[in-house]
């Protein structure tokens, strides 16, 4: 489905909601019932038009558009050449975190020692790699989903585990909001499989409330990560102490 498809698709959801029939928009913006209907019908509609219909029907331009660009699909990862791209320059990869951040220029050159002639350079480079799509005024989209991962097991995960694995366990994780857990348990391959999926949802639930604290002003927000491991694994040196297994008696040693 094309942007303006998903456009007109959220708007009438919207317009339905709020319950405006097309012949009670049709006399709010001056037009007939049947030249509104034609509007949808043929998707034809300007900007200027679409502000129109949602002051007509108490709706934001902003929360129409910012519902039309989530309900777009997206990719959930980068290729492995867009990500060994972005490995391949720190400042690069600083502004994609940025970006998947939801980070605005402002914000990242209030932040960070970067020119601005810079970071636009970064933000047109990211707009090539396809993370993003660069729009007028320095203003972006994401071209990634709400569900975006890095790819297991690949450059930026690697980079992560190299350069920033230990920079992020040397906090005490005792700050507001933060916590650390290590939970050792013996598992079946079927629980094992169930405490996945719950994974998957928390790291759901964390893109939910990401996307929803957006609209709070950036003062009102703070930089959060969320790791989590789940795998089959002794401590080496726990394992270097086991005994060894049992000798099975053969037919010959009988």
């Amino acid at each position: 489905m094309s942007s303006p498809e998903m456009l007109l698709q959220v708007l009438r959801s919207q317009l339905r909601a709020a319950g405006m029939t097309y012949k009670l928009l049709a006399e709010r913006i001056a037009m007939s019932e049947s030249s509104v209907k034609r509007m949808f019908g043929q998707q034809d509609m300007t900007l200027s038009r679409l502000a129109q219909i949602c002051k007509a029907a108490g709706l934001a331009l902003e929360d129409v558009l910012r519902a039309a660009a989530d309900a777009t699909p997206h990719a959930d990862t980068l290729t492995l050449p867009q990500e060994k791209s972005l490995v391949a320059k720190p400042h690069l990869l600083l502004m994609a975190t940025c970006c998947l951040g939801h980070w605005s220029l402002e914000q990242v050159l209030e932040t960070y020692t970067l020119s601005e002639p810079e970071a636009i350079l970064l933000l047109s480079e990211l707009d090539r790699l396809g993370l993003i799509e660069l729009k007028p005024l320095n203003r972006y989209s994401l071209r990634v989903s709400n569900a975006f991962r890095w790819l297991a097991d690949g450059p930026v995960q690697q980079f992560f585990r190299q350069h920033v694995v230990s920079d992020y366990f040397g906090g005490n994780f005792d700050g507001a909001g933060e916590a650390l857990l290590f939970l050792p348990a013996r598992l079946s391959q079927p629980s094992a499989r169930e405490l996945v999926a719950k994974i998957q949802q928390l790291a759901a639930e964390l893109a939910r409330l990401h996307q929803n604290d957006r609209r709070l002003a950036p003062a009102e927000r703070d930089g959060f990560s969320l790791l989590v491991g789940f795998r089959s694994w002794e401590f080496a040196a726990f394992t270097a102490l086991r005994r060894a297994p049992p000798h099975q008696i053969g037919p010959r040693n009988r």
